[in-house]
């Protein structure tokens, strides 16, 4: 066996699907290390809300049958999995990290968890998140859940809003995992826990059955060790849905999952110059991105200057109105009547949503179309651009003014309001062991240039090699802030200084609006 019993949990998909199809390695015996796992570093790491145990073996076992009859369901069959809890599971509580759900149970199953148990992977709970998936970008320890920890460091912060899919990637608490993405949450937790994470192509993954934030904003999409290992995932998940309305209507053909020996022929754009936002980009995420540059470049592809066709905050203040005022419409009966349990993020987030005009949602929209069009125009002289992701490093619980800037201060949401696929991607770790990163992003379904990209970067360096320690000590270090239903309650800022905050956006989004922002402009990926 390639692995050691107590070292299962560090397996990748690629290398125990060859293990459990020759029979060296059982679905129960693997779900059994993850549970095993889960059970010795979950009590410090939380990436858990719900751990489906007693289902998992069951299905387990029926998968380790199908296999001594020759039924094999793909590469995926036996795999241990844990989704974000906003997607809903038939029968399983979906709480959404709330006070609010916590009696909710799921009467479905969202489509793409649905496919991966088709394909023979096994859940095994869901994970940790920002309550609803969302915030204002803080973290206030107001929830009824303890807050997930970065496994490199429990001190830190995992990036939000799907905090508990990066740490369990990175702890080892499943192999892979599903968030979903609206500025920037599947691939900044994957940033600050040294993971692999993709946001693919609008309309490519579907959405059905996970509980939205921003209709025209979210993605779901995986996290995972390796981008090999996100490629077998993205084959099994992505494709068209007829219960979800934004689904791209293309034939998906599944992408490769063997690392290309050489990018000769691949024009890679390195953007670098971000305008005023350069400054904000640590200097060790810089150094490694041009290190990553380097690597690709020996590769054989053919690194060329590149400068985005406008500034992160136009991208940004679009994306925020639009955030904004989706979310308050789709949960403003959750908050009129049941605000008073809801955390504070979340209450000021609906605050502010409730602030924003017609007019600047409408403006918002328009804008986004001019944006996509001009992004979409960019990447087309490229196979892919390499940009940085999250800016600054996985800042620590104890700084709290430290954490917002993690999430509002990246180039991620720019690729949310464009629908661009963006892959966030591990460039290294800095001298406290703290992981680095950058973003590969492509056309619009191009996920085969960008994965193959990807791949080619990991096998080149040996970043994949290394895993956090979660030592003893570490383990048992006391948490640094209180959790749980009995917790003293955060209050809100005042209603009326949230008001005027979203005012104060809204004028400045109208006047940053392009002028050929044309009234009947409207954003479309493909050809839908």
């Amino acid at each position: 066996m390639a692995a050691k019993p107590d070292e299962l949990h560090h397996l990748t998909i690629a290398a125990a699907g060859p293990l459990l199809r020759s029979g060296e390695l059982s679905a129960s015996e693997l779900t059994e290390a993850f549970l095993a796992r889960i059970a010795a570093v979950d009590g410090r790491v939380h990436s858990y809300i719900t751990v489906l145990a007693e289902r998992a073996r069951s299905r387990a076992r029926e998968l380790d049958g199908e296999l001594r009859n020759g039924r094999g369901r793909g590469p995926l069959h036996g795999i241990p999995f844990a989704v974000k809890d906003n997607y809903h599971v038939a029968g399983v509580p979906t709480t959404a990290g709330s006070r609010v759900l916590l009696d909710h149970i799921a009467d479905r199953t969202a489509t793409i968890i649905r496919r991966l148990e088709d394909a023979g992977a096994v859940l095994l709970g869901k994970l940790n998140t920002w309550e609803y998936g969302t915030g204002n970008a803080n973290v206030h320890h107001d929830l009824p859940f303890p807050v997930a920890r970065n496994p490199w460091d429990t001190r830190r912060f995992t990036g939000g809003s799907s905090t508990g899919a990066g740490a369990a990637v990175a702890a080892g608490t499943a192999m892979f995992a599903l968030g979903s993405d609206t500025g920037g949450s599947i691939r900044l937790p994957a940033a600050a826990c040294g993971v692999q994470g993709l946001k693919s192509t609008y309309g490519l993954v579907s959405r059905a059955h996970c509980l939205p934030n921003c209709w025209s904003l979210d993605y779901t999409g995986p996290l995972a060790w390796t981008v090999t290992d996100l490629a077998l995932v993205l084959n099994v998940i992505a494709g068209r849905d007829g219960d979800d309305p934004s689904s791209a209507r293309i034939d998906f053909q599944p992408v490769g999952t063997q690392a290309p020996d050489t990018l000769r022929g691949r024009v890679i754009g390195i953007v670098r110059d971000l305008g005023k936002d350069t400054r904000n980009v640590h200097p060790a995420n810089l150094a490694a991105m041009e290190e990553a540059a380097g690597v690709l470049a020996t590769l054989g592809a053919d690194v060329v200057e590149a400068k985005l066709p406008a500034p992160l905050d136009q991208y940004r203040a679009v994306a925020r109105t639009i955030n904004w005022a989706e979310s308050y419409s789709l949960h403003r009966r959750d908050y009129e009547e049941h605000g008073e349990l809801m955390g504070r993020a979340l209450r000021e987030k609906m605050v502010l949503g409730a602030a924003v005009t017609a007019e600047d949602y409408l403006a918002a929209q328009r804008e986004r179309a001019v944006l996509a069009r001009r992004m979409d125009a960019f990447l087309q002289r490229f196979d892919a651009i390499l940009l940085p992701n999250a800016f600054h490093l996985p800042p620590r619980f104890d700084e709290p003014e430290t954490i917002p800037p993690f999430t509002t201060q990246s180039a991620a949401s720019a690729f949310n309001v464009s629908g661009h696929p963006a892959l966030s991607l591990c460039t290294g770790f800095n001298s406290e062991g703290l992981p680095l990163n950058a973003q590969l992003v492509a056309p619009y379904f191009r996920e085969e240039a960008l994965l193959q990209i990807g791949m080619a970067y990991e096998r080149g360096t040996a970043w994949r090699e290394r895993r956090p320690t979660l030592s003893p000590e570490e383990l048992e270090r006391p948490a640094e802030a209180r959790n749980g239903p009995g917790c003293d309650p955060v209050p809100p800022i005042a209603d009326a200084e949230l008001v005027k905050r979203a005012k104060d956006y809204g004028r400045a989004i109208d006047r940053s609006f392009a002028k050929d922002a044309e009234p009947q402009a409207v954003f479309r990926v493909g050809n839908f």
